[in-house]
């Protein structure tokens, strides 16, 4: 009997926990979807910062307000490597090329931290930079938002990130390059004005057998394996909206943001201005306060650059553009309509995008793309 005692509330914990895991495996396997239409609160970032503290500003990128070519945004950092990869796409873009310094040499002071002040090293900086390593290439496109959103270039942006090879570039040799000197941008922001440089659907949460990220099934994986930074970052994805866009914004426990991998996109002016420059310095300011209270960004860079790898879409797609929105003077974002713009058919994109028509594709890939060999990328 006292061994019974002892083991009692593992027994309980136990019996919980096998519970949970089988009624939600139930229900994103076997209920069907929803029929209501799914409204969310996704238009207004609304996040309130609780530092007063100044970023400094070294982003201007000249030229812009001039240009007749598209802009090409890069971020890059140290290990990226050779940068001169760019030079091959002067001709077709207007490149605004961010340096992102590395944690130790930007030594960014936190309240109650230790370091010398953020415009301290910045002032003696020559190129484009950014005002913190936080999340990722985020930083970098933020900060071209901000400081150029009264000159962004007709012909639209492209964001991307800094190394020329690499294995998220949807190309058969990974050749951004090659990728980038394919792309049809009128042809790419002609219906939606956005749209993700990805069209293989590997490594996102396209593809219907990807759970909800509020679910509990989500949760326990992201509490059992912390080293998983998908398994995290779709964890945190919910309190993340709710705290960019106010009461209401949280992902329900049944419902999934789809969304194309690994943030490089082309996006026309008019899309980013959906939003006021002060709502992309809310959103930055979010980022910056990592660390400072609760409802800033996660810590962890790799998990908060991975959130917003997934929120571009939300950002300029969920405005009513062609029915997505909540129609009839709502104030909310349709979910599946978002979800049905964000995740095109990978044979349209490849036709409309690359101009690879014809293609015979199975559910999500076109067999263009493949991932490495031996690839993890925090699955």
């Amino acid at each position: 009997m006292r061994k019974l005692q002892k083991h009692l509330p593992k027994l309980v914990l136990l019996t919980v926990l096998l519970y949970l895991l089988y009624t939600t495996t139930t229900t994103t396997s076997n209920q069907p979807k929803p029929k209501n239409t799914i409204i969310y609160p996704w238009r207004k970032i609304k996040y309130v910062s609780p530092t007063t503290e100044s970023v400094p500003e070294n982003g201007v990128c000249k030229g812009l307000k001039r240009t007749s070519k598209p802009a090409l945004v890069v971020s890059r950092v140290e290990s990226d490597g050779d940068e001169t990869w760019l030079d091959g796409l002067r001709d077709k873009y207007h490149i605004c090329l961010y340096h992102v310094p590395s944690s130790s040499s930007s030594q960014e002071k936190q309240p109650g931290g230790k370091g010398k002040r953020l415009k301290d090293f910045f002032s003696t900086r020559k190129e484009l930079t950014t005002p913190a390593n936080k999340g990722h290439e985020s930083m970098a496109y933020l900060t071209f938002l901000i400081e150029n959103y009264d000159n962004l270039p007709a012909n639209g942006i492209v964001f991307v990130h800094g190394s020329r090879l690499a294995w998220h570039n949807d190309h058969p040799d990974y050749d951004n390059v090659a990728l980038l000197r394919d792309l049809d941008i009128p042809s790419a922001v002609h219906e939606t004005g956005y749209h993700n440089l990805r069209c293989d659907w590997s490594l996102s949460t396209c593809p219907a057998s990807v759970p909800p990220q509020g679910g509990y099934d989500t949760a326990f994986k992201a509490l059992l394996q912390p080293w998983s930074l998908r398994a995290v970052s779709d964890a945190a994805m919910p309190r993340a909206l709710e705290a960019l866009f106010g009461p209401g914004a949280k992902l329900g426990r049944r419902h999934t943001l789809r969304a194309q991998c690994c943030a490089q996109f082309v996006v026309r002016p008019e899309n980013v201005r959906r939003h006021s420059r002060e709502e992309y310095v809310a959103l930055r300011r979010w980022l910056l306060d990592a660390g400072v209270w609760g409802r800033a960004a996660p810590l962890d860079d790799r998990v908060s650059g991975r959130v917003l790898s997934y929120l571009w879409h939300v950002l300029f797609l969920g405005d009513g553009v062609d029915g997505v929105g909540g129609g009839t003077g709502s104030e909310g974002v349709d979910l599946e309509r978002l979800n049905e713009r964000a995740c095109p058919s990978v044979e349209s994109c490849y036709c409309k995008l690359y101009g690879r028509c014809g293609l015979v594709c199975g559910t999500g890939s076109c067999g263009v793309y493949r991932l490495p060999e031996g690839l993890k990328v925090g699955t």
